[in-house]
């Protein structure tokens, strides 16, 4: 079964979406919100597998939503839109599926084939990335929150067109929002990346070459085939005898910057 919310600030639009819903033999509709606010409470405490999420709503838009409620698990969502143009073009760009008000019956079902496609096969890591990709779009359109900009521990850069602002990474069996600012450094592991941050490691399926592309060459730098830092992390860079240098960071863990990347950092 599918564990379904549906969230918009209109009652009528709430029903409809219900009543279409429920039609779906393997849908089970486990709540409803009529706000942001209250639809970050209902995502946090109810964990649905799929959210129907309107973007216009007083409190809260769609997106602030899901920077608030998922920080540990995303959901699979389909938006709803009257008028977002930015919206529809982003959720073309990553492969979001959307609904532009007024929706058919028939419209929603497609949107529901997509999600049961993607589920079916089990690409559930790929469709959370997918949205992390369309938050990090919507932050390089504008100024990150006054909260963030403000938080003294990690203060947040101002996203630039085509990279990324925050990732979704595993941890355990959930999904934890991370911004890059927060990330120490990152390591090589076989399919996947471990990433150091927090004090901790998570792990993010792709390559080395993909997750560099998606990260700004001010803020990180690729010291060895294997391995990429947050240059705000780096305390020292000692040479060594054989032409390497150690890179010590701010905790003390110490990397290799090889011969052949040395001009990344060396080079700033």
């Amino acid at each position: 079964m599918i564990r379904a919310l549906v969230v918009d600030d209109e009652p009528l639009a709430r029903e409809t979406v219900r009543v279409r819903l429920e039609r779906e033999r393997d849908v089970e509709i486990v709540g409803e919100a009529g706000d942001g606010p209250a639809a970050v409470d209902a995502i946090r405490r109810l964990a649905p597998d799929l959210v129907v999420l309107d973007i216009q709503m007083p409190g809260l838009d769609g997106f602030e939503v899901l920077d608030r409620a998922a920080v540990d698990l995303m959901p699979t969502v389909i938006f709803v839109t009257a008028y977002d143009r930015f919206a529809i073009r982003a959720f073309e760009v990553h492969a979001v599926d959307y609904l532009l008000k007024p929706f058919t019956a028939e419209r929603l079902r497609q949107a529901l084939s997509h999600v049961r496609r993607e589920l079916a096969r089990d690409s559930a890591t790929a469709l959370r990335e997918q949205m992390a990709a369309l938050l990090d779009a919507r932050a390089a359109a504008a100024e990150p929150p006054p909260a963030l900009r403000a938080a003294p521990s990690a203060p947040a850069p101002t996203p630039d067109a085509g990279f990324a602002y925050r990732l979704t990474v595993r941890d355990g069996d959930a999904f934890v929002m991370l911004r890059v600012a927060e990330v120490d450094w990152i390591e090589a592991a076989a399919n996947y990346v471990r990433i150091h941050a927090r004090g901790r490691i998570f792990v993010l399926r792709g390559t080395m070459a993909a997750l560099e592309g998606r990260l700004d060459p001010r803020q990180f730098a690729r010291i060895h085939r294997s391995t990429i830092v947050n240059v705000d992390r780096v305390r020292e860079i000692r040479p060594e005898w054989h032409g390497d240098f150690d890179v010590v960071l701010a905790d003390g863990k110490t990397l290799r910057l090889s011969r052949s990347y040395r001009g990344s950092l060396l080079g700033r």
